[in-house]
């Protein structure tokens, strides 16, 4: 079997599209096309659902992929012990959260950008530790970073690279940020509103589990899967919410939104597959961005 097909196949798997598989891998359309049909043809099962979305893998699509990897990863490691002396090069997929995503990967994955020319650094968001389990074990992302208190997965390492800060924050006209005290106690916030992220975000399960042990009746909780419409909320001046200080940095200086509560910092976790082999490109990409976050992030564009 042509490990150049079974390639096509994981990486249409993982982008979802003809298109971008395409591009990708520097092919024409049609030639993705031919490969998967060729595959489909050679293994007799249909392998993903043409859709006017995109594609989607099958039952029969989803138990293969973790097999194709395992292939892939040996022919990488193979060509690896070959040429141990050859630049690093390749390609690396992230999976991060969406505060991850949109306030801390773009400059840190331009900084790499920049230092790595011969490694192509993808983005995918994830949201909950089991989400990253599964696009690990299938091979979609090479490494992934959460915003995780502690992470107990089968065949999932994890590893502790830096933490965020937390804040409880309102609108100026909320009730609570009416003082300049960040001191405010739990008893204090039971009868307010709060707009918090989905279930399985670590940190709004563990602030939601202290909200519903307070005495007397539960507050009010909305959850929503975007911080975007968490802040929107908040800015409106319909609750509090809790979230990561770097989403909000720039609104807590313009005054748009005010800090009332202080949190205790969340890890920033680095989660890989523990029985899949690393190339050398994400082993790189790993270390430079534990040094990053140990550095505290880039803060701006890097000259």
């Amino acid at each position: 079997m042509d490990t150049r097909v079974l390639r096509t196949f994981t990486t249409l798997a993982r982008t979802g599209s003809f298109t971008a598989a395409a591009t990708e891998l520097h092919l024409a359309q049609s030639t993705v096309t031919v490969q998967i049909r060729a595959l489909e043809k050679d293994l007799r099962v249909r392998l993903f659902d043409r859709l006017p979305s995109g594609a989607a893998l099958t039952g029969d699509g989803a138990r293969l992929l973790e097999r194709a990897q395992d292939v892939l990863d040996a022919e990488d490691r193979l060509r690896h012990e070959a040429h141990s002396a050859a630049p690093v090069a390749g390609s690396v997929t992230i999976g991060a959260s969406e505060s991850l995503c949109a306030y801390r990967l773009p400059l840190a994955v331009a900084a790499l950008s920049q230092s790595l020319p011969a490694v192509d650094i993808h983005m995918r968001a994830v949201v909950t530790p089991a989400e990253a389990a599964e696009q690990l074990k299938a091979g979609r992302v090479d490494f992934a970073l959460l915003l995780e208190s502690g992470i107990a997965l089968p065949q999932v390492e994890a590893e502790a690279i830096g933490r965020e800060r937390l804040a409880l924050v309102a609108a100026p006209g909320h009730p609570l940020a009416q003082t300049a005290d960040t001191d405010t106690s739990l008893e204090q916030l039971g009868e307010h509103a709060f707009f918090l992220l989905e279930e399985g975000c670590s940190y709004s399960d563990a602030f939601t589990r202290q909200l519903l042990a307070l005495p007397g009746k539960p507050p009010r909780m909305t959850r929503f899967g975007s911080i975007e419409a968490v802040r929107a909320c908040v800015e409106a001046g319909l609750g509090l919410a809790l979230l990561p200080v770097v989403s909000v940095t720039a609104d807590l200086a313009s005054g748009r939104l005010r800090a009332v509560r202080d949190f205790p910092g969340v890890p920033v976790q680095m989660l890989r597959h523990r029985n899949r082999w690393a190339t050398p490109a994400t082993q790189t990409v790993m270390a430079r961005l534990r040094q990053l976050a140990a550095d505290g992030w880039p803060d701006g564009p890097v000259a």
